[in-house]
Parts: structure tokens; sequence; C-alpha cells
């Protein structure tokens, strides 16, 4: 089912899968009836990673709000559409975005389905997909033309971990407890490499499935060599069973790290603890554009952006450039124009003058998004060439960033 809509008030309201946004602008297509632009936003509201993904899904639409209020002469149309963290699902999503005719996607946000959507949807179907969370480095080698991401490979975060936890904490040896999926084999498998490579020694490399109703078993064997240091690799809705069965039966002050799929305001409350040993990386925003969305995003819906959530922004924002940059509305004439309107080589243009660049991508002019989570430089596989990552701790009232940390 869906439907067109054309007003702020009714845009904050949506959210449910399937349902379209047309955000018109005063003339639009030359008084046409068809969109100058159709971007789908694909991401999870619901399953296990729907705390993190609905806020992701509202940033993934922010763009054409903000165009939309803003009084842009092209008619904008939105459409969202929730993977419920599913791979199957995903793909049935995706091909319905790709059957109404939508040349490029805003999805999806687990790795395990924007592989799946990929290789059914996206590739062999020519829709041109960046990712803002998908970040197994799997999907490095997949198609930089049809497939992007504005979020890091965990090939880098593993970087930041290894680095932080041996040679800044002083960690010496780990196990891991990670997804059995893409994203959390890709991560625990580019960690194992990138701590030994720093001297550190691995003990036990578990897997557990998601939404369990106790991990107290597989726990007992991660920790089973006592490691200095166990790396939790999972999403919030698995990974709060996990730290309590942690606290209530393995407590004894080791280190945890956490990764960006457990950044959640809402995990210690939910875990009934602080999280005192508990430390986390996620990919940063510290884009030139990071303070104009923020204050978009919170004007928007109403309280603080979260991980990924400008990465949401930005693909979307990149999306739009490229398809009023674009001759035509194929995914094959959009994937021409996703470098010309992000990587150097123009005017500099962001969040804070988007309705100005969206002008400009429009008449064909030379323009480089530089966004809220960074400069969104993309490399020939698709994949950003610098990332920054914060680094969080936990307190009974949520998370807080301490440092940063920069790759290029």
């Amino acid at each position: 089912m869906s439907y067109e809509i054309s007003r702020r008030t009714t845009l904050k309201r949506i959210g449910a899968a399937g349902i379209a946004t047309a955000v018109a602008g005063c003339t639009g297509n030359g008084g046409g009836s068809e969109p100058d632009v159709r971007v789908g936003v694909l991401q999870p509201a619901t399953g296990d990673l729907g705390n993190l993904g609905a806020p992701i899904q509202d940033a993934g639409a922010l763009p054409g709000i903000q165009l939309d209020n803003e009084g842009v002469d092209y008619e904008i149309e939105i459409r969202r559409e929730d993977t419920e963290t599913d791979p199957n699902v995903g793909i049935e999503r995706a091909q319905a975005l790709a059957d109404a005719g939508f040349p490029s996607v805003t999805g999806a946000a687990s790795s395990g389905v924007t592989i799946a959507v990929a290789e059914d949807v996206f590739i062999p179907q020519e829709v041109v997909g960046i990712s803002p969370a998908s970040t197994s480095p799997a999907i490095t080698d997949m198609n930089g033309d049809y497939l992007l991401r504005t979020c890091p490979s965990d090939a880098l975060q593993t970087q930041a971990i290894s680095d932080i936890a041996y040679n800044q904490e002083g960690v010496e040896t780990a196990s891991t407890f990670y997804l059995n999926n893409d994203y959390g084999q890709g991560l625990n498998d580019a960690f194992v490499e990138n701590y030994e490579a720093a001297g550190g020694e691995v003990f036990e490399e578990v897997a557990f499935e998601a939404e369990q109703p106790s991990y107290d078993s597989q726990l007992g064997t991660a920790l089973s060599a006592e490691p200095d240091m166990l790396l939790i690799v999972g999403y919030p809705a698995s990974g709060e069973q996990i730290l309590r069965d942690y606290y209530e039966s393995y407590d004894t002050g080791t280190t945890i790290f956490v990764t960006d799929g457990l950044q959640d305001d809402d995990l210690p409350s939910n875990v009934d603890n602080s999280l005192d040993n508990v430390i986390g990386t996620a990919p940063s925003a510290t884009g030139p554009g990071a303070d104009r969305y923020a204050e978009l995003f919170e004007s928007e819906f109403g309280g603080a952006p979260g991980v990924f959530t400008a990465q949401a922004y930005d693909a979307t924002a990149v999306h739009v450039l490229a398809q009023l940059r674009a001759d035509e509305l194929t995914g094959p004439a959009v994937s021409a124009e996703i470098r010309e309107v992000a990587n150097p080589g123009g005017e500099a243009v962001g969040p804070d003058n988007l309705a100005e660049a969206a002008e400009m991508a429009a008449n064909g002019d030379e323009i480089q998004y530089q966004g809220a989570s960074s400069n969104i430089v993309f490399d020939e596989n698709g994949d950003l060439n610098a990332v920054d990552y914060e680094v969080f701790e936990f307190d009974i009232d949520g998370y807080t960033t301490v440092d940063q940390y920069s790759i290029e």
C-alpha cells in the first residue's frame, strides 16, 4: 500500500513500510506529474536492529523534508520501506522499490540485508544503493557502481579497536562474541587479524544467534580462558540479553569492547547496569555540515540524532543531487553522477545550502557534496577514503563520546 502526501506535518508521522512521500516544490518537473527525484529509504524500523534503524530511516527522509521546507522547485518523492532486519524481507521491499521505478535507494542497514539486496536487486537490476550503516568488509568487493556506502568498512573500525585496546588500554588477550551474520562474522574476522597484527592474542571466537532467551553457556565458552577483553558484536535486542547474562554470571571486571551496533542510549537502563567496564567505537558525524544536520534532525524529530543517522542523511542527499544532475531517472544515469556530485572537483555544498546545491546539480554545475558525517569521497569500490570514529563509554543514563580516532 502506498499513497502520496505533500506537507511537513504528515511527513513527521510516516514510518510504516511502503508509504510514499511526495515532497512537492512550487512547479516540479516543468508542471508535469512525474517526480523530479525518487529515492527509496530501505531501513529497519523493526527486528533486531529496529531500535537503531528507525532514527536512521528518519534521517534518510530528512533531505526531502528539508528541501520541501526551503521551497525548492522540484517534486521529490521519498518512499520508506521496513526491512525488519531480515534479508528476505529486505529483498522483497527493495524489489517493490525497483518495480515502482525508484532508481536509487538509501539502504540497507544490516550488512546481511544489504548484501542480499545488492545481489538480488541493486546490482542485477541496476538500482543504485548507498548504505549508511552496512560495514561488512565483504561489501568492498561487490560492485562500486551500484553499491556504495557513507559508512566505513569494519576493516577500518577493527584497526581502531585493536589500536585502542592493545596500545592504549594495554589489553593483551581477547575473546570475541559475535552475531552470526555478515556483519558479525566480517567484523570478527577483521578484528582478529588486526589485533593479532598489533601483538595481541585471541583465545576464543564464539558466534551467537539473534534474540535468544539466554546466552549464558556461550558466554561461558567465550570467557573460559579468562581473556583480558571480550569483544561483543551485535545489535541492541540481542546485546541487552547478552549483557544481562554477563553481569549476572560472569562479571569479574573483564574489559568489554562493543561496536557501533550497540551504541544505544537505552542500553544501560534496559540491562539495568551502568556498563562501567564497556568501551565502544562507532563511525562519528564530524563532517562540515554536522551542526546544521543536527539542528535539522532535532527540529524535525524532537530528539538528538543517533549512530549512522548523519550517514543516512548524506546518502539521500547524494542521491537527490545525482538524480537532479542525471539526464533521466534510471539507475545507470544516476550511477554516472554519484561521484560527480560527491568527489572533489567542484564547488563545495552541503546541508547548509542543500536547496542551492539542488539547483546547481539540476543546472549541471560542478559540485562537491561535503556532508554531515564526512566529506563523502567515494573510491572505486564505493567505500570512503577517510573516516573518523568516536570512542564512547556508558553510564546509567546512556553513552558519552570520550575521544575521536581518525583513519585515512
